[in-house]
């Protein structure tokens, strides 16, 4: 049985054997999960997770040394859920990154409390995986390996930001729809403001938008952010394939 003191990532250890009640990893990660879906991260607790499972505290301790273990296996089922089958990342390098950057940011939106609790989750088999499609992907671009490297950051830097606006603006629009009083004195605020002259960009988008029909403001529906999603990885692959002069390289 591992202690504190071995500082040896989970996945180091071998899994309990011939105790009863048994629980995989899997179960434990499965639950943890469950619970920071439902009632977000910081509900989380060994406590929490034992009475989930029907087990006393002291008995998961037997699968797991602390909460920092608890936190690798969570990150590492949610890693699970980005890999991409292998049918769907045949074609050119454009197809196959695309296609992992959309099952990113699904896996993001679907546990957005991951995007700010997990940053010291410890890397798993899970991650090593996601990162072995990403340079797959790109392997046909015929870049150097800094290059490659670089190309995958700038892709997962997008996936990620953008999933946390998306999960922003569709937290505000639940609040708007919940309490839509609060939600109009926001806008005859915002609209005060315009009139003061203090802003004129703003002032000239809403009296455009107010001419046009079109909604005032950024997208805030999960079909819009989509849309907007799209439109801005094609951009930022045609940026990086120009720049990376990578565009006559490959696209079989």
């Amino acid at each position: 049985m591992a202690t504190e003191n071995d500082h040896r990532p989970i996945w180091a250890l071998p899994q309990p054997a011939g105790r009863k009640p048994r629980y995989t990893r899997e179960q434990i990660a499965g639950t943890a999960l469950r619970i920071a879906d439902a009632d977000g991260f910081d509900a989380v607790t060994m406590k929490r997770i034992a009475a989930e499972l029907g087990a006393a505290t002291m008995t998961l301790y037997y699968y797991v040394r602390n909460k920092t273990d608890i936190v690798a296996l969570m990150q590492d089922a949610i890693l699970a859920g980005v890999l991409v089958p292998d049918g769907e990342l045949r074609g050119g390098w454009r197809d196959a990154i695309t296609a992992i950057a959309r099952r990113t940011r699904d896996v993001l939106l679907a546990h957005p409390w991951s995007l700010a609790s997990l940053n010291d989750a410890q890397f798993g088999p899970n991650a090593l995986r996601h990162f072995e499609q990403s340079l797959a992907a790109v392997a046909g671009t015929g870049l150097p390996a800094a290059a490659r490297f670089e190309l995958i950051a700038a892709i997962d830097d997008y996936v990620s930001g953008n999933a946390l606006h998306a999960v922003e603006s569709l937290t505000r629009a639940r609040a708007a729809e919940a309490a839509p009083g609060m939600a109009a004195a926001a806008v005859a605020y915002g609209i005060a403001q315009l009139q003061t002259g203090d802003f004129p960009q703003l002032s000239a988008i809403y009296a455009e938008t107010a001419q046009t029909g079109q909604p005032a403001g950024p997208p805030m529906t999960e079909a819009a952010l989509t849309s907007q999603f799209e439109r801005g990885l094609a951009a930022l692959l045609d940026g990086l394939a120009a720049r990376m002069n990578i565009t006559h390289r490959t696209e079989s």
